[in-house]
């Protein structure tokens, strides 16, 4: 088909078209070539039934008691797509198959009906008339290679007149099928005034005869400036002046333009099917431009294209998430990280409601394929295209909601100087080809780099973070494989580790688990060579004897020593004994351990830490006698609490976890650190008389030290001398939450922080967790929920659920107070908090021990198994219990 035919096609499918028509260009051709203007007629004449032929499979004559097999009005017609149609049509033009006359109904799109003269049997002069008349509306809009918001009007304004969307429905069709059309379309421009913009929205048919001279010279003037439709986008030169002049936020694309013209156009339900058909066509074609072509490179304006179809407010909607959502999730997947960015950053600048329409229309996606497939270990969620795609284009909205959100890119902490020691069998590890990965800490997400901003720099995001979670993708998440991908990092196989926001707390948790597992194991490994090797003592585990009176000592003795001479012994699996007790360490001994020594460390008789009665939470001693050592060393007990999935009764602000994964305090944070000094300075900040006269402050403060005694700090050069005004408290305010939330305790926190990223330097910690998920993790959800935990309790030993003491048991523990209730938690765990994602992740075990007797309860902490003798009344269970719970202290041998 040359370029003429080309413009004349008017089908909505553009592409499908073009290859039958073409064939039976070649088909017609050779009996005359030595006539030219014959050849020239016939391919002409084949042109038009084709197209015909065409549109009865796709639009239908019109008549709803057409008897044609092969035409779409007919009943029982099978509906086909329109590439089905186009090749349909091709072979029905072969065998001189039955065509229908349009029914009167369908006057407006006669034009698709145009005959040959060589084929036309009788055409009455109304007919003819319609023909004259559609091919007039036709040729106004054939050479529309590309749309502009007054030229979707004007079409939609003669189309309004006649009666007749299909004109429209073929413009839309064939721009939006196109990316060359679509990348040119809606280009920024003058902006209109408000009597432009008012009446390019009115009434297309009250417009007088000036809107549309000035709408012609608009459309001109576009035309004028786009290159020719048969040019590959980034071929052309018209974009790059564009983009030069652009903002890294910025297209030049005219968003209000396109949401306007959307507005208009979606309500028209043929219309929006247009949009659709045209999104299925136009998605792989763009896959493989960004693909092969490297279009972006070459024409930054390509991503105008994205920019208009996300505008599309109903990409949710159930008619897309089949073919067309899946589709342009995968060419939109493959752009390359510039334009991520560029993404992000334009839509950082969109209200939250529009964030979260983005947001749900791939979380939707994501939904639809998790509940309409079945995976398991065989048929993995990380195998499905439409997945993995849709959910790299979620993280571009989730960075989008992170830029946009409130964001806090400075006050980020110091890096520690010295570098924490490697572990002395580095050398054994090159020997034996096992390298340590990622020895300057975990990965950190490409499109975070690109962006310059971390997630923890957003203090509040547009929407939730919790709101990017997908519950039924973490249902069936086979985490153990998913880390596999994750650790090994190949580019055909995904993880969603990658995309931790879309992942709650307990599956990441899991990650972590089998992080931490995976590395002890490592280590146990590489230990038991070296000693083969070194001929040393074999030591493959981290252990612990410790005096239950002298627990502090022991424990923290021996941590030291290990930091000091090799710190990878850290990453081995911790074996705690207590010295004159029986008890084996699978679990259930290390969380008594880390409990004691954490009662123990946090006591404000020792000083290390101060304890506010109103909050209920401690704080560093910034007048600690304590060298920085003991801090290391506390530091290294929280690393080891979450690298043995043990849970800590610790009570800090949530600026300690902020300032452990590299954030400064900052005013800010006051609010749950010290509620009554942040009440103050939110006072003084709005105060409206004058702050120096009433108030007399300075730039020196007090603060008393662990013995009650006043101590004076400059916040600034002879601070005493320097007066607070209503012009200067904003940075006394900075400077003041600067020295009491950073400054003060500099040397106690880095200590601390030290010894903390010791253990957990190379997990994926940072990459995959919040300030908020971390102290989740260190402490365990403080919602009880019992009644979760009994839907989940197993029982063994001759027990099940609707056995007599089996109910009495959940009847006597549901009536405990708070406190005892803990204390149970304690008695059967080994720790008195729910474990991360609720008690309804906590497995239990009621097991059978024994028949009617006066001895306690027992239970192995290390496996959550109660052992409940079958007691002979309620009364008794309860009595026994009670008493179980309130005096157990230590471990025996059963």
């Amino acid at each position: 088909m040359n370029p003429d035919e080309k413009e004349d096609c008017e089908c909505a499918a553009p592409q499908a078209q073009t290859s039958p028509a073409s064939g039976a260009d070649r088909e017609h051709e050779e009996p005359d070539v030595e006539n030219p203007e014959a050849s020239r007629m016939k391919r002409a004449a084949a042109k038009h039934l084709i197209e015909r032929y065409y549109h009865q499979l796709t639009e239908g004559c019109g008549n709803e008691c057409c008897s044609n097999s092969w035409c779409a009005s007919s009943v029982g017609f099978t509906r086909m797509d329109n590439n089905a149609a186009a090749v349909k049509a091709l072979e029905l033009y072969k065998v001189n198959a039955k065509l229908c006359d349009p029914h009167p109904s369908k006057k407006g799109t006669a034009s698709t009906y145009l005959e040959s003269s060589t084929h036309s049997n009788s055409a009455s002069s109304d007919q003819q008339v319609n023909h004259k008349e559609a091919l007039t509306l036709r040729e106004n809009f054939k050479d529309v290679s590309y749309l502009t918001e007054e030229k979707v009007y004007e079409i939609l304004g003669m189309c309004g007149e006649k009666e007749d969307y299909s004109p429209l429905i073929r413009v839309i069709g064939r721009v939006f099928s196109s990316a060359e059309g679509l990348v040119q379309s809606f280009r920024r421009s003058k902006p209109h005034t408000k009597e432009e913009l008012k009446s390019l929205q009115g009434k297309d048919e009250d417009k007088d005869e000036d809107e549309k001279e000035a709408a012609a010279c608009s459309a001109t003037a576009m035309e004028e400036d786009s290159p020719s439709s048969s040019t590959r986008p980034g071929e052309g030169s018209s974009g790059d002046n564009d983009v030069q002049k652009l903002a890294p936020d910025e297209v030049s694309v005219d968003i209000d333009a396109v949401r306007r013209v959307y507005e208009r156009l979606l309500s028209n339900e043929k219309i929006e099917a247009a949009f659709l058909n045209a999104l299925v066509y136009l998605s792989p074609n763009v896959e493989c431009d960004l693909t092969y072509h490297n279009v972006y490179s070459r024409d930054p304006n390509y991503l105008n294209l994205f920019v208009i179809v996300m505008e599309n407010s109903n990409l949710h909607s159930p008619e897309y998430l089949e073919i067309a959502l899946p589709q342009f999730c995968k060419a939109m997947s493959k752009l390359p990280l510039a334009a991520q960015a560029k993404l992000a950053r334009l839509w950082s600048h969109y209200s939250a409601e529009q964030i979260r329409r983005m947001m749900e229309t791939f979380q939707q996606l994501i939904t639809y394929k998790v509940i309409s497939n079945e995976f398991n270990s065989r048929n993995l969620v990380n195998d499905d295209d439409a997945v993995v795609a849709s959910t790299k284009c979620l993280k571009i909205v989730y960075y989008a909601n992170v830029l946009g959100g409130d964001l806090d890119v400075e006050h980020n902490e110091e890096e520690d100087e010295e570098p924490i020691p490697e572990s002395s069998e580095l050398t054994l590890q090159e020997l034996l080809g096992e390298e340590r990965r990622n020895k300057k800490g975990p990965r950190v997400d490409p499109l975070e780099t690109e962006l310059g901003v971390r997630t923890n720099d957003c203090r509040r995001p547009l929407i939730p973070f919790e709101e990017f979670i997908n519950e039924p993708l973490n249902e069936v998440l086979e985490m153990d494989k998913d880390y596999t991908f994750f650790k090994v990092e190949t580019e055909n196989k995904f993880s969603f580790m990658t995309c931790p926001f879309i992942l709650n707390a307990v599956t990441k948790n899991l990650g972590l688990y089998y992080d931490n597992r995976i590395r002890m194991y490592s280590e146990r490994r590489i230990t038991v060579l070296y000693s083969l090797v070194q001929g040393q003592q074999l030591n493959p585990y981290l252990r612990l004897k410790v005096r239950r009176d002298h627990i502090i000592d022991d424990a923290l003795v021996r941590l030291e020593m290990i930091a000091m001479e090799n710190p990878a012994d850290l990453k081995k699996q911790l074996y705690v004994e207590f010295e004159g007790e029986q008890g084996v360490d699978e679990g259930g001994v290390s969380k008594e351990f880390f409990q004691l020594v954490v009662e123990e460390i946090f006591n404000p008789d020792i000083g290390m830490f101060t304890y506010d009665e109103y909050t209920k939470l401690f704080w560093f001693n910034p007048s600690s006698f304590e060298n920085e050592g003991q801090y290391t060393l506390i530091g290294i007990v929280l690393g080891l609490a979450i690298y043995n999935n043990c849970i800590l009764d610790v009570h800090f602000p949530m600026v300690v976890y902020r300032k452990l994964m590299g954030k400064k305090g900052t005013f800010r944070d006051l609010a749950d650190a010290n509620p009554v000094l942040n009440q103050s300075l939110k006072e003084l900040l709005e105060y409206e008389g004058s702050v120096e006269e009433d108030m007399m402050i300075t730039f020196q403060i007090s603060h008393n030290d662990l013995f009650g005694n006043p101590l004076m700090y400059d916040l600034r050069e002879n601070g005493d001398k320097i007066p607070v005004t209503n012009d200067n408290r904003r940075e006394f305010v900075a400077q003041y939450s600067d020295y009491i939330l950073n400054k003060s305790v500099e040397k106690q926190f880095k200590a601390f922080r030290r010894g903390f990223h010791m253990v957990t330097n190379e997990s994926p910690l940072k990459y995959l967790f919040r300030p908020e998920e971390i102290e989740l993790l260190i402490c365990g959800s403080r919602n009880l929920d019992f009644l979760a935990l009994e839907e989940t309790t197993e029982y063994d030993g001759g027990y099940n659920r609707d056995s007599r003491i089996i109910k009495d048991f959940w009847e006597t523990l549901h009536s405990f107070g708070e406190e005892q209730k803990r204390l149970f938690l304690q008695f059967t765990t080994g720790t008195d908090r729910a474990p991360v994602g609720g008690l309804g992740k906590l497995k239990m075990i009621i097991a059978k021990n024994g028949p009617d007797t006066d001895r306690l309860p027992t239970s192995h902490t290390c496996f959550n198994v109660l052992l409940l003798p079958e007691y002979s009344s309620k009364d008794k269970l309860r009595e026994r219990l009670l008493k179980a719970i309130t005096y157990a202290k230590g471990f025996g041998m059963l």
